[in-house]
């Protein structure tokens, strides 16, 4: 089988690796029947996982472990779900790819990996401390495409929001693939980020404070 990480990029991103700390476990959520890009998506992450000793990937179909499904709240497939791992206990960030991770964004599941391994964000001292004390559940879904360039911008934010909040659920949706859900929250232009399934949404990438604002707006709405 040929693979998809050509020698060159596969050995940019082992170099890349080389900053991982500690161990990230990634579950793919598969299904047999009408998922165009699920053994693509299946190689690829596979591919990625072969880079680093400190990667290990999962495979199951969502219809067959429904419960396994349920517990990581996952109710599409393909999804890939991104947890930290120490030993046997495994920690769920709330960090979600539903979709493939292509074009652009696959630097968004290099830079997810980085995170989880690093058990660490980027994000300011303002921003944690305002996920910090959060009290109600949030999920954020960031509608994508691959070509697009400001894209990763927008889901790694979401991301690490979610790694700051055990109350935070972040999903990057690629949009062609997931078009029902796209079409049902308007999506008409890439990223959009959906803020608890509709009470609002702000298109483009934009800085931490923008998102809160729409955050609180959604909070507010209940």
């Amino acid at each position: 089988m040929e693979k998809l990480i050509t020698e060159d990029v596969a050995s940019q991103i082992a170099e890349i690796f080389e900053e991982l700390v500690s161990e990230v476990r990634i579950i793919f959520f598969t299904k047999a029947q009408a998922c165009e890009y699920c053994d693509e998506i299946d190689q690829l992450i596979g591919e990625v996982a072969e880079l680093s000793d400190l990667i290990s990937l999962e495979v199951f179909d969502i219809d067959e472990n429904q419960e396994l499904a349920g517990k990581y709240n996952v109710q599409h497939a393909p999804t890939l779900v991104m947890l930290a791992q120490d030993g046997e206990e495994l920690t769920d960030y709330g960090v979600r790819l539903l979709g493939a991770p292509a074009g652009h964004e696959f630097t968004t599941l290099i830079h997810d990996i980085l995170y989880i391994s690093k058990r660490s964000t980027d994000l300011n001292g303002e921003t944690r401390e305002y996920l910090h004390n959060l009290t109600e559940p949030l999920l954020l879904q960031v509608f994508v495409t691959p070509t697009c360039p400001y894209c990763p911008q927008a889901v790694l934010l979401a991301h690490q929001m979610a790694m700051e909040s055990e109350l935070v659920q972040a999903e990057m949706v690629e949009a062609t693939e997931f078009s029902d859900l796209a079409a049902r929250h308007m999506v008409s232009g890439v990223p959009q980020t959906t803020v608890n399934n509709g009470l609002a949404r702000v298109v483009g990438a934009v800085p931490a404070p923008a998102l809160i604002e729409q955050i609180e707006k959604a909070l507010a709405g209940k």
